[in-house]
């Protein structure tokens, strides 16, 4: 979608013209149900947190500074709609605390040949509260002190759920070269297959500890 095009869906938007609406909803639904099935139990789930986000940023378009990118912007809004939704459905209180996390050895992933999909989809199988915890240290870049004001947790329980992450996708990906079909046996409910993203292959960046920490 070029630049004027945007322009005018948003000015379409902020006068709650319901065409202006439902393009935009249209433009950018790839992107955010991207952001919403790393975080969600199944795509029911990531739809409704979708639905939740878009409402928000009709909601709240007024706001949006219009110097900068509109993509970065929505997205923001959906992955901190992701984190509400887990917070309100949180059934399990952490307890855990740890003065220092243990780290994976980033050679454990450096042969690996694992497209972005393939592993966003392993993502996807971890508990959620690994899952969320992964998504925002490993993806969207927040250190784990930012990480423990968003969910209400200690950092200690931030980095020993990212250390227990990371061993459950180190396991995952062993089995996926020991077994080849792995990802696509164990799919089911739980398995999301993530093709709407436009996000270039990735592997070891996963795992690099060059992120925030």
């Amino acid at each position: 979608m070029g630049e004027e095009e945007l322009r005018e869906l948003v000015s379409g938007c902020l006068k709650d013209d319901r065409l202006s609406q439902k393009l935009l909803y249209k433009a950018f639904y790839g992107f955010a149900m991207g952001i919403c099935l790393r975080y969600a139990n199944n795509r029911y789930e990531a739809s409704e947190v979708m639905n939740q986000g878009f409402f928000k940023v009709f909601k709240n378009l007024e706001k949006y500074d219009r110097a900068k990118p509109f993509k970065a912007w929505l997205g923001r809004i959906m992955v901190n709609t992701s984190i509400d939704y887990y917070r309100a459905n949180l059934k399990v209180a952490y307890t855990e605390e740890l003065d220092k996390a243990e780290h994976v050895n980033d050679n454990d992933y450096a042969d690996k040949n694992l497209s972005y999909n393939e592993l966003l989809e392993m993502v996807t199988r971890l508990p959620r509260a690994y899952r969320t915890i992964f998504n925002l240290f490993a993806i969207e870049g927040y250190t784990h002190e930012e990480i423990g004001e968003m969910l209400n947790i200690s950092v200690g329980t931030s980095k020993s759920n990212l250390h227990k992450a990371r061993e459950k996708l180190k396991v995952m990906i062993a089995e996926s070269e020991r077994l080849p079909g792995y990802l696509s046996k164990q799919s089911g409910d739980n398995i999301i297959t993530i093709n709407q993203t436009n996000t270039p292959n990735l592997s070891v960046s996963f795992f690099s500890r060059n992120n925030k920490k």
